[in-house]
């Protein structure tokens, strides 16, 4: 596109992504430690393998509460690594609020939701950067 043509602030989707197994369940045991206050993290991807999320960062200045998670961006290292969010809700309801709508447009690839119950593997649900279902396969 030209010069000032509009260009899309986040890059494709992958069509596939993947999470490793041990990533997911510090993710788990987060969510469920940090309860009755919200968890939130950033996940990073290996470096060769550019759609497996292997890691959480913990951005400092995080502010977690009953029904929040406010990320400080600004905290964030230059990091390409970095492709998205996952938080946790108090509730059992893994669906994003306008909140995280706002976010996942502004930052991000993809964004994992946990729920509160019951604290399995089945509990959390993976987001695009619209809000739309994406299809996580745990490895």
């Amino acid at each position: 596109m030209g010069w000032f043509g509009r260009r899309s602030k986040t890059p494709p989707v992958p069509a596939q992504w993947y999470i490793t197994r041990r990533c997911l369940e510090l993710i788990l045991a987060s969510s469920q430690s940090s309860f009755p206050k919200e968890f939130g993290a950033l996940l990073r991807v290996d470096e060769e393998e550019k759609t497996t999320i292997t890691e959480v960062v913990l951005l400092p200045g995080t502010i977690s509460g009953n029904s929040h998670a406010i990320f400080k961006l600004y905290m964030l290292p230059i990091d390409y690594s970095v492709v998205g969010t996952v938080h946790s809700h108090p509730s059992s309801i893994a669906r994003p609020s306008e909140a995280d709508l706002d976010l996942f447009g502004h930052f991000g690839r993809v964004h994992l939701i946990v729920g509160v119950s019951p604290w399995g593997q089945s509990s959390w649900r993976a987001y695009d950067h619209e809000g739309r279902p994406l299809d996580v396969k745990i490895i």
